[in-house]
């Protein structure tokens, strides 16, 4: 997620109130991603695939999951802090970008949302 900085930047006081998923490919970890419910709005954050891995579809099949996971929940929502250079990916699966936008890290987001 962020290759040039610690362990520790990716860890969110509220890790354990989450549902993390894990996709493995040729027994090693590959990707991440992890949901935050309220309610029946869910927030899904540290979409990541390491970099030897990317380009092989497991971004899709993260998110294909946790949209599956979410409909069996009955969310009425899902969203996210998008990076913008990455929302054409998140168009792919019916999200919209909303006007919210922020700089992080040295990225500039965007909150994406998904109705059910």
């Amino acid at each position: 997620m962020y290759p040039d900085m610690p362990f520790d930047a990716v860890k969110l006081k509220d890790d354990f109130e989450g549902i993390h998923f894990g996709l493995y490919a040729d027994h090693k970890l590959s990707g991440v991603v992890s949901l935050f419910p309220q309610g029946d709005v869910y927030q899904f954050r540290k979409l990541a695939v390491l970099p030897a891995a990317q380009k092989l579809g497991y971004g899709t099949k993260l998110m294909d999951y946790i949209l599956d996971f979410c409909k069996i929940q009955k969310a009425t929502e899902l969203w996210c802090n998008a990076r913008v250079n990455a929302k054409e990916f998140y168009f792919k699966f019916g999200f919209r970008e909303t006007d919210d936008t922020f700089f992080k890290d040295g990225f500039d987001f965007v909150v994406m949302e998904l109705g059910f």
